[in-house]
């Protein structure tokens, strides 16, 4: 008996996305149905590249068809995305996902976090951008090789001036340590450091962005009010180290976008610095700054634990070369900011779906 599309259909509704808590075809997650006798073909589009269930979702698909249309069937899935994007972001229309990346204190690796989240989403397939708004110490320069850069400009139809940002690894990139001297202190009234990083958000030709992340400094301060407030934000990360000093601190910067006025969704927490792990000896685990302060302070907040990522000396030399570790396939690690950026995806997918049903 000839299979229909509508058979098939049906079955796929038995899907459930364990996140959007709704089946596949109400999604509108199916694709290019295409029958031919035994023969099923459809494109199983999902929500980001990112997406840490897509065996499983693949897998249910192939099994719901077996089991209610045909046994026998020959089924072949394409598994694609599209990124969804936060209903009211209009003002940055080819920018999906603004994520950013902070934390109440310095020196607890945001630009570590930053750079191998960006790196991780663009090698899933997402178009990823990544802005160091970090005026007083930018380090995405250094962790990219790119001290010396100057990003180019261009002039559009209607006269205006666009920065062209800097492409590497697949990752478009603006700091603005690429227009200070990499020596010199930049010593910017708060005003002064707002309008520089608005302008790397309205004054550069982006192209069309998945996800554009961004390294803020640390602390509450001018910059972090003046992006809260002037653009669409889908979320922001918040990263510390376990230890009382920088917990303490991270709670405040935590609380900020809780504030009415900003009112931030929060993606969640990673602990960087967790414990100390030889490379040599990768099972062994020294918490050297104490345990488990993100977890409690993620707890706290009532958000997402994103992950732990430990001491290795091959994260700062990665970054000191000038090549973020994420690139350089060490199994660890590559679990790691793996699952920290699926995470990240997914709970973007889950607040963009809320706000659409909203």
């Amino acid at each position: 008996m000839q299979i229909s599309p509508q058979q098939v259909l049906d079955a796929l509704k038995n899907v459930e996305d364990p996140d959007l808590k709704r089946d596949l075809v109400t999604l509108n997650m199916i694709k290019d149905l295409k029958i031919s006798d035994q023969h099923i073909s459809f494109t199983l589009e999902l929500t980001t590249p990112a997406c840490p269930m897509k065996e499983m979702l693949k897998n249910a698909c192939n099994n719901a068809i077996k089991h209610f249309v045909s046994a026998t069937a020959e089924i072949s899935i394409n598994v694609t995305s599209r990124v969804t994007q936060p209903v009211n972001s209009s003002s940055l229309d080819n920018i999906k996902n603004i994520i950013l990346v902070s934390s109440g204190k310095g020196g607890v690796g945001k630009s570590t976090v930053s750079s191998n989240l960006a790196v991780v989403l663009a090698r899933d397939g997402a178009k990823v951008g990544l802005i160091d708004a970090d005026i007083y110490g930018p380090s995405v320069p250094t962790m990219f090789d790119l001290v010396d850069a100057k990003p180019g400009a261009e002039e559009t139809a209607d006269g205006k001036t666009k920065i062209i940002p800097i492409e590497k690894y697949g990752i478009k990139i603006l700091s603005l340590g690429f227009f200070a001297d990499p020596g010199q202190p930049v010593p910017w009234r708060g005003p002064m450091a707002s309008n520089a990083v608005k302008q790397l958000f309205n004054d550069t030709n982006w192209g069309e962005l998945d996800y554009l992340i961004v390294d803020l400094p640390p602390g509450t301060g001018d910059i972090h009010i003046t992006i809260t407030q002037s653009f669409p934000i889908s979320g922001a990360v918040v990263v510390t180290t376990p230890q009382q000093v920088a917990l303490a601190d991270t709670h405040k910067g935590l609380a900020m976008f809780k504030m009415p006025g900003i009112n931030i969704p929060i993606l969640g927490v990673v602990e960087n610095m967790s414990y100390f792990t030889p490379e040599e000896l990768p099972e062994n685990k020294y918490y050297i700054f104490g345990k488990g302060g993100g977890t409690k302070l993620a707890e706290r907040f009532d958000v997402p634990f994103l992950g732990e990522i430990p001491i290795i000396q091959s994260i700062s030399e990665a970054g000191d070369n000038g090549k973020p570790v994420a690139l350089n396939q060490n199994p660890l690690l590559d679990v790691i900011f793996g699952n920290i950026a699926s995470k990240i995806a997914q709970q973007i997918s889950i607040n963009n779906a809320q706000m659409v049903n909203c």
